[in-house]
């Protein structure tokens, strides 16, 4: 596994998750539990899956109550089987109880994201060792940095973080433009490699004359990504540079080992984030 990148810093959407979760106050927990009494939690997977975002899950209990001590058992980037603990927990029962939800909601959430993230590397790599998956933006409005966090935690690589990151002509810009040939020049004052979104062989053709540094494949065959994989190799030989290719639409655990078959340098997977499920996990009080 590559080296993580450094977690984004998440003190002020801890602080915003809190304010939303408690509104005047946990009126539960400040009835049926005195102010004095200590407990002590695990962190439990019910399923299997890859660990990503736990130092926020215990980021919401230190900003709570300092006194709250968290152990984390599970790397960032690992894999973990289903009964494994995760995490323990002890300090003020009153900062457990009331921390519980939203530490679990950013746990669930990026375990979740990491985890699919994982199945979908692992079944493309059974067909090409050396295919990067890529996320998209298609994040969770003001997550985007923690789900592409987790996202690296399951072995992807993170594409455009913001649009200031990367030139990537999609079929709109081409439309603007008035033509791939327009567009790539236009593009090229930015002093950045442009990437240009095709659809068939014949923008394909376009884009690598017009001096595209990438191409994206967009909703191509697993028989038209051959070809056109074929392709962007012989001009490649001929051109004396590598343009790379991407596969990207709707692509599935089904169909991501085809895609990964077809020679394409990447793979790009909007479902890694806008369709993770939360993964399964659970707080549980232990009886001293």
């Amino acid at each position: 596994m590559s080296t993580l990148p450094k977690l984004p810093p998440c003190g002020p959407l801890v602080a915003a998750a809190l304010r939303e979760d408690l509104g005047r106050g946990d009126l539960t927990t400040r009835l049926c539990v005195g102010a004095g009494a200590r407990a002590q939690a695990v962190l439990l997977a019910r399923v299997p899956g890859v660990a990503a975002g736990l130092p926020i899950f215990a980021a919401v209990f230190r900003r709570l109550d300092p006194r709250v001590r968290v152990r984390l058992l599970a790397p960032e980037g690992r894999a973990f089987r289903a009964g494994a603990v995760l995490a323990r927990l002890q300090g003020p029962a009153r900062a457990l109880l009331t921390g519980e939800r939203v530490a679990l909601n950013f746990a669930q959430r990026l375990c979740g994201v990491a985890t699919l993230t994982r199945r979908f590397v692992d079944a493309a790599r059974r067909r090409s060792a050396g295919v990067s998956l890529l996320d998209t933006r298609k994040t969770t409005p003001l997550l985007r940095a923690l789900e592409k966090y987790a996202v690296a935690c399951g072995g992807g690589t993170n594409h455009r973080m913001r649009l200031d990151s990367a030139v990537l002509i999609k079929d709109n810009h081409l439309k603007a433009a008035g033509s791939v040939a327009a567009a790539v020049a236009l593009a090229r004052r930015g002093g950045l490699p442009v990437e240009v979104e095709v659809e068939d062989l014949a923008e394909l053709d376009q884009a690598l004359d017009a001096g595209a540094d990438l191409v994206l494949l967009d909703n191509f065959s697993p028989a038209l990504l051959r070809r056109a994989v074929a392709r962007v190799r012989r001009f490649n030989a001929g051109a004396r540079r590598r343009v790379l290719t991407e596969a990207s639409g709707g692509v599935t655990l089904a169909s991501v080992g085809a895609c990964a078959a077809s020679g394409v340098d990447s793979i790009s997977v909007g479902a890694l984030t806008h369709s993770a499920p939360a993964l399964d996990l659970s707080m549980e009080f232990e009886v001293r």
